[in-house]
């Protein structure tokens, strides 16, 4: 039996993380406990759930990738070097994406790796505060928390520099992987920076095959940062590495600007990135919404104005405001009038995310939510075509993703 490490305690005494080594043989990483976490395989009066049952009863989204520290300046529109102090705040795409949906009362987990040091456990017990499940958390004595720090310009949107080479996150390795909370889950949520090096990049294609195996839904953020990769040529390469293997894809226009060299704006250009098994994917607009595209139908849902403080954060929350309707009404897809209603909800998550410094502590809880909802200015105007099957035969036909 592998041994039990000391309890250690937060800064403040007050909270306590239990760990244990990992059971995969010759790994040196930790394990977190998860006795301080709902129990995704059982329900009372029943120990003894198998994962399919597990993932009827508990409709977990899973969200695998980094977990780090966003250092956000106090001011906004100074460099880094003339920022007078940073409001230190957990984030990392996948684990934002994770508390928003359990701030929303949503059902997650976080599968992935932190350094054995302060920043990790503060990290881990930051999730399991938000009632994100935590039993697949790892801990590398050997490699450092990532750390990021956020330049916010005047309009509140921002720039990144990066301390992880390597970090913690990178050096996550397959044998590290908790299968079982993979094969539980209805909704594995990811990125691409676990993609850029190895062996992370093997550990995240292994979880897409374990998920994709037990019957999950592969949801694909792809979360640009240039700065990570080597070469803007070797991001569009990774990014698109996985692409056609995603069910729902979201991206920012942005995003859709560096993949395609098109004007995010023009629904032809956005469906070349659209592959035939894809049921949903997105393109966000920042504070004027969202588009979508499925094979049956596209529009565009509006946004709502709101007084931007700091965008970081925004498009996580958006991912898990609409992963927490699908994760409930899967057949949502198939009905535009509902998709439609889980993206306006999803569009005042990502809005009322921008309204405070620092993703995780902007995210917001769904009685948040739903107040915003009923401002009447929250209702805006939106587009279908009724041809847009016929398109999309003509597309497929005549155009290629880039």
């Amino acid at each position: 039996m592998s041994p039990i490490l000391p309890t250690r305690r937060g800064s403040k005494g007050r909270h306590h993380i239990h760990l244990h080594h990992c059971s995969s043989g010759g790994s040196h990483s930790r394990c977190d406990s998860p006795d301080r976490n709902l129990d995704l395989y059982s329900s009372p009066g029943s120990r003894s759930q198998t994962p399919d049952q597990a993932k009827s009863n508990n409709e977990l989204v899973v969200c695998f990738g980094e977990l780090l520290i966003d250092f956000v300046p106090t001011v906004g529109g100074l460099s880094l070097a003339d920022a007078p102090a940073f409001k230190k705040a957990p984030g990392g795409a996948p684990a934002n994406v994770a508390v928003g949906i359990a701030r929303l009362g949503g059902n997650a987990a976080f599968v992935g790796k932190v350094g054995d040091d302060e920043f990790g456990y503060m990290l881990v017990e930051v999730l399991k505060e938000n009632r994100v499940e935590t039993k697949a958390c790892r801990f590398d004595p050997n490699a450092r928390t990532a750390l990021a720090f956020v330049t916010l310009r005047a309009d509140g949107e921002r720039e990144f520099m990066f301390y992880r080479n390597p970090s913690a996150d990178m050096l996550f390795e397959t044998k590290e992987l908790d299968t079982d909370i993979l094969k539980a889950a209805a909704i594995l949520h990811f990125g691409s920076i676990s993609l850029i090096t190895e062996p992370s990049r093997s550990t995240h294609m292994e979880a897409m095959k374990v998920a994709r195996e037990a019957g999950c839904l592969l949801s694909y953020d792809p979360n640009l940062r240039l700065p990570l990769w080597p070469s803007p040529e070797a991001a569009k390469e990774g990014i698109k590495s996985i692409w056609d293997e995603a069910d729902i894809i979201k991206v920012s226009d942005e995003e859709v600007v560096f993949l395609t060299g098109g004007d995010p704006t023009k629904d032809e250009n956005n469906m070349r990135m659209f592959h035939p098994k894809c049921k949903l994917m997105l393109v966000t607009e920042g504070g004027e919404g969202c588009r979508y595209y499925t094979p049956k139908f596209r529009g565009k849902v509006g946004g709502i104005k709101v007084q931007v403080v700091d965008t970081t954060g925004a498009g996580d929350a958006f991912c898990a405001g609409l992963l927490s309707n699908l994760v409930k009404d899967p057949g949502l897809i198939d009905d535009e009038q509902r998709l439609r209603e889980a993206l306006k909800f999803a569009n005042v998550c990502g809005a009322i995310t921008t309204t405070e410094r620092g993703a995780i502590p902007a995210l917001p809880d769904r009685d948040t939510v739903m107040r915003m909802m009923r401002r009447p200015s929250v209702a805006q105007s939106s587009s279908t075509d009724p041809s847009w099957q016929g398109y999309q035969k003509w597309r497929f036909r005549n155009s290629t993703f880039v």
